[in-house]
């Protein structure tokens, strides 16, 4: 988290939707902070997502119990039926995890994270892969490139959604607003246009995509000092070509280009397809992150009925 990404997510939230955020202070500084509030991702009005953090030097003092009191009131006094939060399986995170469960937070479905850095990848094994598809007449193009076409953001917000109609979620999915998603999406401050590749079929002309057909998109976590894959995703009638894998490959290089880094990528358990497919370009598991989930009875409601 940086100053500038948390300025962001402030100022570009969905006014529609709830959100509350609390924090604790000792002394005139800040030991904890918690959030509550809808998913604009995956909506619904009884369901709210949050998340507790206390500074290290104020752990066992019950501060973190009292923060996520107040935010469970707030959440109960709107009706909530469900809570849903994500941690990992890293040492770290091994507290939070003892904490959520001895509330009665259940896990539910799990995320995987893997990892590679350029320099550990031979990008120049992939060339055939990048003349196949430069054959096939599909072009890469960077996203930095494509923003100032006029209907580059509405093309990839069809895309966008068209995409994400296969990928195995967990959960149902919310259409935003274009405009919310281009706030969200592409004027992400951590959001890389250079290292981000669209592919574009120059005869295709679809009325909501274009030419477009695929894209993957790099964001860069400065205070963590890697890269993140955003979105990787190829329209149904275009997949089997390896365009995805080409996609991510054309990022990797670029970035390698750029003076190299790692780069992080996050997969649904089901989604194999996309997991078999990083494991090839040289990903390796590093972490499991797991949603966990609280059901609550609305207040005025019989627990038995």
């Amino acid at each position: 988290m940086t100053p500038e990404l948390l300025r962001h997510e402030h100022e570009g939230r969905d006014p529609a939707l709830y959100f509350t955020r609390i924090v604790a202070e000792q002394d005139g500084e800040v030991v904890g902070v918690g959030g509550l509030g809808h998913d604009s991702f995956s909506f619904e009005e009884w369901r709210y997502g949050g998340r507790v953090a206390v500074q290290p030097q104020a752990r066992g003092r019950g501060v973190g119990a009292a923060l996520y009191a107040e935010l469970l009131r707030r959440a109960q006094d709107r009706g909530a039926r469900e809570l849903r939060t994500m941690l990992s399986d890293l040492p770290q995170d091994r507290p939070g995890v003892a904490f959520l469960t001895a509330r009665g937070f259940q896990p539910a479905w799990d995320r995987y994270e893997s990892s590679l850095h350029t320099a550990d990848v031979d990008l120049g094994a992939f060339g055939d892969l990048l003349r196949d598809v430069a054959a096939q007449g599909t072009e890469l193009r960077p996203l930095a490139e494509l923003r100032s076409d006029p209907d580059c953001d509405r093309r990839l917000y069809e895309l966008d959604w068209l995409l994400f109609q296969d990928v195995p979620l967990g959960t149902e999915l919310t259409r935003r607003s274009p405009e919310q998603w281009v706030r969200d999406e592409l004027d992400d401050p951590d959001l890389r246009p250079e290292l981000s590749f669209v592919a574009v079929d120059p005869a295709r002309t679809d009325p909501l995509t274009g030419p477009y057909v695929g894209y993957s998109t790099i964001g860069w976590n400065a205070a963590g000092d890697y890269g993140y894959i955003g979105m990787t995703g190829v329209l149904r009638e275009y997949r089997g070509r390896g365009l995805a894998k080409a996609l991510k490959v054309a990022a990797m290089r670029a970035l390698h280009a750029a003076g190299g880094g790692q780069i992080r990528t996050f997969n649904d358990a089901p989604n194999r397809a996309m997991i078999a497919m990083n494991e090839a370009l040289g990903f390796r598991r590093t972490a499991t992150r797991t949603r966990y989930e609280l059901r609550l009875v609305p207040q005025g409601v019989d627990s038995g009925a």
